[in-house]
């Protein structure tokens, strides 16, 4: 999967800020393409004839503000995600170290595998409420912002209702991993050289295909999910849902019997449009917020380029700068501290 690279040159706070501005700045940008996805994989009216037409219907039904319904609560979810996960993976991967602070391969992919669960499990409410947020027609709305969602399923639906679909997210997780290590498995045949030799470039390409392939494989499961998140009595149309269900597999049932086996991939063109620009986006935002940090923090002489400052070490984390740093100025060795500048 497509994902930034850590840099040990900037603090966990900046590390956590430039990860959430380009993730709220790429979802944002895309998010028309999101809306009639979520849009297609519910089956709302919108979306029976297309990409193209889906778009041009959203428009004309609910204007420009039609394409950003629920983009907020998405917004929202990134903070509380990443740092649950962050957390969640560093107690576990402490508790698992040896004495000399190692980790196995296999007891640091469980880690990951419970922080991710940890995550999701803390802010889905949040991607219920932007399911029923972008679903909600901007003339006769339902709901209200993002809170006003999330206290009114409260209170008419109960706490459950908030985690409906759930289980389709850990379901789906396994199709998921396989496709990303399907991808990766093949790198090498796909470019006929060795993974440490791959350009920025190719790495890119490399995380858009194994994100296109993994989330095709686990379509099926979000898109039953979105249903199930999207359909309540209590709503105008039953939520605008195609089919009419009780449960997770009589979903799955029903979804075939009534639309065939493809609408379980509804919307996959829209989403498969929109990898490139998300990661393209999520990339670039990351390193031009990452260049800034770096240049506050003193390895690159301007924030417009990545050209190491002279005589600093690259290698040296961001206090550990700072201290080599403070105890060259008190020490007071003036242009004779040249010498301990090169092992910076």
């Amino acid at each position: 999967m497509a994902s930034v690279q850590k840099d040990d040159r900037l603090t966990s706070s900046q590390s956590f800020a430039c990860v959430g501005f380009a993730g709220i700045f790429s979802k944002s940008v895309t998010s028309p393409l999101e809306v009639v996805k979520i849009k297609s994989q519910v089956g709302t009216f919108h979306c029976k004839r297309g990409v193209g037409q889906s778009f041009l219907l959203v428009y004309q039904n609910e204007g420009l503000r039609g394409f950003w319904k629920g983009n907020l609560a998405s917004c929202l979810r990134l903070f509380p995600y990443t740092a649950v996960h962050l957390a969640t993976y560093k107690k576990i991967v402490h508790l698992h170290m040896d004495e000399l602070g190692f980790i196995s391969q296999w007891r640091a992919v469980f880690a990951g595998g419970l922080a991710g669960f940890a995550a999701a499990m803390t802010t889905y409410p949040l991607e219920v409420a932007e399911t029923r947020l972008i679903i909600q027609s901007c003339r006769q709305p339902t709901y209200v912002g993002v809170a006003h969602t999330l206290s009114k399923i409260y209170r008419n639906e109960g706490l459950p209702a908030l985690y409906r679909g759930f289980s389709l997210t850990l379901l789906g997780a396994f199709p998921f991993s396989i496709g990303c290590y399907a991808v990766h498995m093949n790198l090498d045949k796909l470019w006929q050289e060795p993974p440490f030799r791959f350009t920025p470039l190719q790495n890119f390409i490399n995380g858009c295909l194994a994100a296109g392939v993994a989330q095709t494989l686990s379509y099926p499961f979000e898109t039953v999910k979105r249903k199930m998140q999207a359909q309540s009595a209590r709503l105008p149309h039953f939520g605008g849902v195609d089919v009419h269900f009780n449960g997770m597999i009589d979903c799955f049932v029903q979804v075939v019997k009534s639309n065939g086996v493809l609408s379980l991939w509804n919307g996959l063109t829209a989403n498969t449009i929109k990898i490139v620009p998300y990661f393209g986006l999520l990339f670039t935002c990351f390193e031009m917020c990452k260049q800034v940090c770096l240049y506050r923090n003193g390895y690159i002489v301007s924030p417009l380029s990545y050209k190491p400052a002279p005589g600093v070490d690259q290698s040296l984390g961001p206090h550990e700068l700072q201290e080599a740093k403070r105890h060259s100025k008190n020490s007071g060795f003036g242009s004779g501290g040249s010498s301990l500048g090169n092992r910076w």
